[in-house]
């Protein structure tokens, strides 16, 4: 049993721990802990923290490139568009926006490139941070009057007609982390260790399992823990908010696509018998695997099982269209020509075409950004007309 001390924000230190002491086992499940760190809605990361995200912050996701991510993703949403039969409006779903910077680039695109689109868009932000919300207020007030702040819960069920999308959202939702003991599949909580003058900190312990819903995951994506293939002390992680995530997305949504970019495995190789896990954290762009130290000042991540979001999908109406690699998704898309048009841009400089074409390499890279997966899933959409422009190279 690891000893974990905590640091930073005593804050959110005191609210974790009343929260502990408030339990009748003086414990929290893992999951709670993450939530409660992140998503605080005074303290969390994404609250304290929303503004420090990008290459100067703890870490960088695709809009940070340039523009391009987010041209490219209007152009298959174009394409739904006329899938569709270019209903009005056409509502563009949005989890977990960010800073903002994401939309801005399609809603500059479409403004630009095809404004009857544009004028036939619903742009809908569901964001948990205050904070966030605000950046992305300020960000996009040219275009406020096609876009509207909502909860899921606040969205009628089967009232969406068009297409819903995250980029980097599942990966952060809260994770229930298991563990064989003795043979038996187990759970890890946290509890409080020591309360000081300024903060508390925290240690493991590991009990049954809080809800019968961890047996069921392992059910629905066909992987027998435990079992002997799997070492003593073995442990891994449990998205069960994914699930819950992806079932209200899925009543909301009466027709149309649901895409999801994230980095993840395949079941199989989630659970692979020598991988421990996946949940990692980022500080100032270093990595590591304790979430028990900068408490509120780190983001904590785990990788996303898209055989569970498959799997589950179908039960809740969608359809699995394809699964990609973004590099793949992109290319298809377009993005090869963009990097074959910077050797005919005589009006930038040296420097600025080499950023460029670098940032443009990093979004196809299969070792970084380019590996992440791209799910498309769809709900009353013919098989004929499920194929769509991302999806035209080979998928994995």
């Amino acid at each position: 049993m690891r000893q974990l001390v905590s640091d930073f924000n005593p804050a959110l230190c005191e609210v974790i721990a009343l929260r502990i002491a408030e339990t009748p086992q003086h414990r929290i499940t893992f999951a709670e802990y993450m939530d409660l760190v992140l998503y605080h809605s005074q303290h969390g990361y994404y609250t304290t923290h929303a503004t420090q995200l990008g290459k100067q912050g703890d870490f960088f996701t695709s809009p940070h490139l340039g523009a391009d991510f987010g041209e490219l993703l209007a152009e298959q949403f174009l394409q739904i568009w006329e899938i569709l039969e270019k209903p009005i409006p056409f509502t563009l779903l949005e989890m977990g926006a960010g800073q903002g910077i994401l939309a801005l680039d399609i809603l500059n695109y479409l403004e630009q490139r095809y404004p009857d689109f544009l004028a036939a868009l619903s742009y809908v932000i569901i964001e948990r941070s205050p904070t966030l919300i605000q950046e992305q207020q300020q960000r996009l007030q040219k275009y406020h009057s096609h876009i509207q702040w909502l909860t899921l819960e606040e969205i009628p069920e089967n009232s969406i007609v068009g297409c819903c999308f995250s980029n980097e959202l599942v990966d952060a939702l809260p994770v229930h982390q298991i563990v064989i003991e003795n043979g038996q599949l187990r759970e890890i909580y946290v509890t409080t260790q020591t309360a000081t003058s300024s903060h508390a900190t925290f240690t493991e312990v590991v009990g049954e399992l809080s809800t019968a819903k961890i047996v069921e995951y392992f059910d629905l994506i066909k992987i027998t823990l435990p079992s002997p293939a799997y070492p003593e002390g073995y442990r891994s992680e449990v998205n069960l908010a994914a699930l819950d995530w992806l079932k209200i997305v899925a009543a909301r949504l009466q027709r149309g696509y649901l895409l999801t970019i994230d980095y993840g495995y395949s079941a199989s190789r989630y659970y692979n018998p020598i991988r421990q896990g996946t949940l990692q954290c980022y500080y100032r762009h270093h990595r590591h695997n304790n979430p028990f130290i900068y408490i509120g000042q780190q983001d904590i991540t785990a990788h996303v099982d898209f055989t569970a979001l498959q799997a589950w999908g179908e039960l809740c109406g969608l359809t699995t269209v394809g699964l990609t690699q973004q590099g793949l998704f992109l290319m298809a898309l377009g993005l090869g020509n963009r990097i074959a048009a910077l050797s005919t841009s005589p009006q930038q400089s040296v420097q600025k075409l080499l950023q460029r074409r670098d940032s443009l390499h990093q979004l196809i890279d299969p070792m970084g950004l380019g590996g992440f997966n791209v799910l498309v899933q769809s709900k009353e959409i013919a098989i004929a007309d499920t194929q769509l422009k991302g999806l035209d190279l080979p998928l994995i």
